[in-house]
């Protein structure tokens, strides 16, 4: 009895998701993308300087924006912030300085519009029933056996009654699948 109760307790701890860590079934991996590579240590150019506070960053250290920065345009300040005379000019060029501050709206727009136009061909594939079509369908042999009794009569056409018509069933989902 003992047995089958520890049994039990050992396999409900085991389904309940706090206890993975305890286990070792969890695995904590660090963020890939907030791995980076330490600088080397420097041999201080005197021995003058203060000892290094713990916990305070190093000051050959870079912000990984910074460093990313420094890779791409060369110069280790920000982009358009006085940069360089060389990233002036390419930005002058490029025509920064005459960027259109409502170009975020219109590109919205124009997704907006777009995507309105696949809204038909998505609704047609999910939708894919035609609706019913709309107005009154005329039974063809009934009318014309109407008409000719009016005649017959001497009638107008007209007189004869109700133009029979015909009545549309309703179709049960699976109907016209198979």
């Amino acid at each position: 009895m003992r047995l089958g109760a520890i049994a039990v307790a050992g396999l409900s701890l085991s389904a309940c998701g706090a206890f993975d860590g305890i286990f070792g079934s969890k695995k904590n991996a660090p963020d890939e993308f907030s791995v980076v590579a330490q600088q080397p240590l420097a041999m201080p150019p005197n021995a003058d300087l203060r000892p290094p506070r713990p916990g305070a960053p190093r000051p050959q250290d870079q912000a990984t924006q910074d460093q990313a920065r420094k890779i791409v345009t060369g110069t280790p300040g920000a982009p358009g912030q006085g940069g360089g005379s060389a990233e002036q000019a390419l930005l002058q060029k490029a025509g920064a300085d005459k960027a259109d501050p409502e170009v975020r709206n219109r590109v919205n727009l124009e997704t907006r519009q777009l995507n309105d136009a696949d809204r038909s061909f998505i609704d047609s594939l999910i939708f894919w029933r035609a609706d019913p079509k709309q107005g009154v369908v005329v039974d063809a042999a009934k009318e014309q056996e109407r008409i000719r009794t009016t005649q017959a009569v001497g009638q107008p056409p007209t007189a004869g009654g109700n133009t029979p018509t015909i009545e549309r069933r309703k179709r049960g989902l699976l109907e016209g699948i198979f």
